[in-house]
């Protein structure tokens, strides 16, 4: 539920270091169980706050032990979980209420496996729907009616926003452990396909866009760009193309991304791009041409062109980027360019983006700004903001985790204002995390993230101010983590 994320099924490491028993069993229990306790600089949480003194002992040992290989997850078994709870001739033809569906957000309730769709405009709950484990990502479909969520443990809700009250109308499994799903964007083709990719076993799965039958499974275990044999290349960041009928798809450990042609998937055409290993997240420069994925453990930024399906080129940055989408802003002196915190220091890079009309400042890092520190898992912006947030929840120090950087873009060689998130929440503890604006671009959403038997809160901040605006709190909000704001998400805007 948590280890296999960065470190892998099979220990290999990726974002995480490798766990492989060769290296546990030198490290010995003592020192492995410090490291679980206390967490480290370079981005691993604390699990003294999830485990006892018992269980972080018995993980100790555990992971000097060799580990199992988990089952496969076949057609078969995908089939057995495909669920259509409202079939596409019984659902709504138009909206059947009155939400500003535009501004509505769909927020990760983490450990109750939840998701909570929230009215931006009243800061009232309209509905807690049920979901996967952990859900990793929200994502709209291209009309801005359907939210497609994925769990960590593979679970997808695809949920009717024009439902009187939305709700879940289908769902699927597409593996053991999963963090994408995307749907097709492209001109003529909008919102006819899904597809998901998954972490265990290493695979993606393209589905029917309206009810999410699967309808074709492709593995990705096979070679690096090391040509090394890799047995879980896992499926990371998905993005749907604007520029033909593809889907660029990131193939962690193996160090490729995957230009997928959809639009004959019986014949199915595959461009593959060598890039860098151990890729991840990433988002679009502004223009929705060039994608920019975060190779983390490699710290690369690596920049495709959606248009060719070719590499541009990798960018060495700061240690292990973690961008989630990034943020695009146009820079006082580079122009455009297209920004990335680090999950290993307290560095943001700031990659030129405009390689039209600012060619010399295209493709390299143009400017590097010192953050609050390490342990970033997110940076935002809006078209319509002159802010730069930046977050560090994964950082050691609570003074820290709780408290967010915020440059002011016009002027960033003054540095940044430290926000204390949970403190404008009322709260002792909690990590901020994660910024999302409101759809008109004037609110900041972050989330307090505290344990499951803790308060946690959402604080929304005025974005010229900087002040808070309001703080949600109910008992329904667990662990709230992501944010994603309908048309932020639907347009691809960050």
């Amino acid at each position: 539920e948590r280890c296999a994320g960065c470190h892998g099924v099979l220990r290999k490491g990726a974002t995480g270091k490798p766990l492989t028993t060769d290296i546990t069993l030198e490290r010995g229990t003592e020192s492995l169980e410090a490291m679980i306790t206390y967490g480290s600089a370079g981005g691993m949480p604390s699990f003294s706050d999830t485990l006892n003194a018992t269980e972080l002992n018995i993980m100790a040992r555990y992971i000097q032990q060799e580990p199992p290989q988990p089952p496969e997850f076949g057609m078969a078994d995908i089939k057995k979980t495909w669920k259509v709870t409202i079939p596409v001739d019984k659902r709504p033809t138009k909206q059947m209420n009155k939400y500003n569906l535009k501004n509505v957000f769909s927020v990760t309730l983490r450990d109750s496996g939840e998701v909570a769709l929230i009215d931006g405009d009243t800061k009232q709950i309209i509905n807690i729907i049920k979901t996967g484990y952990a859900v990793h990502i929200s994502r709209l479909s291209s009309s801005g009616r359907y939210v497609f969520v994925i769990g960590r443990d593979a679970k997808i809700n695809m949920i009717d926003l024009w439902m009187e009250k939305p709700e879940s109308v289908a769902e699927i499994r597409v593996g053991m452990e999963a963090r994408s799903v995307e749907t097709s964007k492209y001109k003529g083709w909008e919102d006819k396909y899904a597809i998901a990719g998954a972490y265990w076993p290493p695979q993606y799965v393209i589905m029917d866009g309206a009810t999410l039958e699967p309808l074709r499974i492709e593995g990705t275990r096979g070679m690096t760009i090391d040509n090394e044999y890799h047995p879980e290349p896992r499926v990371a960041a998905i993005i749907a193309s604007h520029e033909k009928p593809e889907f660029i798809v990131n193939i962690k450990e193996a160090g490729k991304i995957l230009a997928i042609d959809y639009s004959d998937i019986a014949n199915l055409k595959v461009t593959t791009i060598n890039a860098a290993k151990f890729l991840h997240d990433g988002g679009w420069d502004s223009k929705h041409r060039y994608f920019m994925s975060a190779a983390n453990k490699s710290n690369i930024i690596s920049v495709v062109d959606s248009k060719t399906s070719k590499l541009v080129k990798n960018i060495t940055v700061g240690a292990i980027p973690h961008p989630g989408r990034g943020a695009n802003f146009k820079h006082p002196k580079f122009g455009p360019v297209w920004a990335t915190s680090h999950l290993g220091d307290e560095t943001i890079s700031m990659i030129g983006t405009d390689p039209d009309k600012n060619k010399d400042n295209a493709w390299k890092v143009v400017g590097t700004l010192k953050g609050h520190g390490s342990g970033s898992l997110f940076i935002k912006t809006h078209p319509k903001s002159t802010n730069l947030w930046v977050d560090a929840p994964l950082n050691a120090e609570a003074d820290t985790f709780k408290t967010v950087a915020v440059f002011d873009i016009n002027n960033l060689d003054k540095g940044y204002e430290t926000i204390d998130v949970a403190g404008m929440a009322g709260l002792k503890g909690g990590r901020a995390v994660q910024a999302e604006y409101s759809a008109n671009g004037d609110e900041v959403w972050y989330s307090v993230w505290n344990a499951a038997n803790t308060e946690s809160a959402i604080v929304v901040i005025d974005d010229k101010t900087r002040k808070v605006k309001a703080v949600i709190k109910d008992k329904r909000l667990i662990t709230p983590t992501g944010k994603f704001n309908v048309t932020n998400t639907q347009h691809d805007i960050y």
